[in-house]
């Protein structure tokens, strides 16, 4: 599932130390949408790498794909919504384009031949 949005809240990580004894760090933010009657969702990042990796900050236009997950504790159930993806959005609402297109367009013209005839007899080449 995806949500796209302005970031209105940072939270504070939370981490502590699993069963197994492995660390473990989330933090989680919140998101408002531009409808008429704009939506907030709540959603974590799960692990320290990918909490760097987004660098998630107050104030920006992101596109968030989601996982929603319930579960059972003592009696009572619990949704979490867990980002696996997220985007940043250009503040026109599209997509910000990427650096460098990664194939030249389907109608773009052939480029001229390299020349590849021996205009010095020196072949260095060792085979």
């Amino acid at each position: 599932m995806e949500l796209q949005g302005r970031v209105i809240a940072v939270l504070e990580p939370r981490g502590g130390v699993s069963k197994s004894g492995n660390e473990w760090k989330v933090q989680e933010y919140v998101i408002e949408t531009h409808d008429q009657y704009p939506r907030r969702m709540c959603f974590d990042v799960f692990g320290t790498d990918k909490i760097q990796q987004f660098n998630i900050q107050v104030g920006e236009e992101l596109k968030v794909s989601f996982d929603i997950d319930a579960r059972e504790w003592q009696g009572r159930w619990f949704n979490s919504i867990r980002a696996w993806k997220v985007e940043r959005v250009a503040a026109d609402g599209g997509q910000m384009p990427p650096v460098a297109p990664p194939f030249p367009p389907l109608n773009a013209a052939p480029s001229a031949p390299a020349d590849f005839s021996a205009t010095d007899e020196k072949d260095d080449l060792p085979f």
